[in-house]
């Protein structure tokens, strides 16, 4: 028996791919959105055994968006669970930074919620229930040099929770956001070893996160334990930065 449709952006891989499966192990039908990478969402589909599908547009596009949600309804039933994970990075300094590289980043992880939260929230209202969790990230707490872009975006997405988590409470919906700090991934797997060891020097607990971690996280505030979470940012960072 499913619990309905969660909805994971950039959900094929890094911490949205342990997003997904931990919602298809809470019961989940897990709507997978990616845009670049096919053969992750082959994948996912794969491993997702019937109970998940990838879903390719492009969450930085409105009426994309809106028809991608549509298609995700009448494919797999009725949305009540949406992750907000998809993002990218174009770091630089700002005096050298192109207008373009503010925009995709801005675009990609910031209207995109949105873009995905006007298409969705009508419906949870209706409903009288939803839950809608935002991954931010700690750069956009404390931010970050050379990521003024992606440090904008991120800080975008917790006044943004706030903000709808006001707008929806009376309807039965919670919106929150969690900030991961440094995670292992294969974005962080790619850095130099003297970068890492750099990191995680600062970070209390002494190692880097693992994606299973923030699923864990999105698990609980997506299940009815949660019920009384909202407007909440949640960090995850191994005590690297406490607001």
């Amino acid at each position: 028996m499913t619990k309905g449709v969660a909805v994971v952006t950039g959900g094929t891989r890094g911490i949205g791919l342990s997003i997904s499966r931990a919602l298809l192990a809470d019961g989940y039908k897990v709507a997978a959105i990616y845009f670049g990478n096919n053969e992750a969402a082959i994948n996912y589909e794969k491993e997702a055994n019937g109970n998940g599908k990838a879903f390719k547009f492009d969450v930085a596009n409105y009426e994309a968006c809106e028809r991608g949600c549509a298609e995700i309804e009448q494919e797999l039933g009725e949305i009540g669970v949406l992750v907000n994970n998809a993002g990218i990075t174009r770091d630089g300094l700002l005096h050298k930074m192109p207008p373009e590289n503010w925009h995709s980043v801005i675009e990609t992880n910031l209207t995109s919620c949105y873009n995905m939260c006007r298409s969705i929230v009508p419906k949870m209202r209706e409903r009288n229930f939803g839950r809608v969790v935002n991954i931010s990230s700690i750069n956009g707490q404390k931010g970050q040099f050379g990521q003024a872009n992606y440090a904008a975006a991120k800080a975008g997405m917790i006044g943004f929770t706030k903000a709808l988590a006001l707008e929806s409470a009376a309807k039965g919906i919670t919106v929150n956001v969690i900030c991961p700090g440094y995670i292992e991934t294969d974005m962080t797997g790619a850095m130099k070893q003297e970068v890492l060891d750099s990191i995680v020097k600062q970070i209390p607990v002494a190692r880097m996160g693992k994606p299973e971690e923030i699923a864990d996280i999105v698990s609980f505030l997506a299940s009815d334990k949660a019920g009384f979470v909202t407007g909440s940012t949640i960090a995850a960072n191994g005590g690297q930065y406490m607001a």
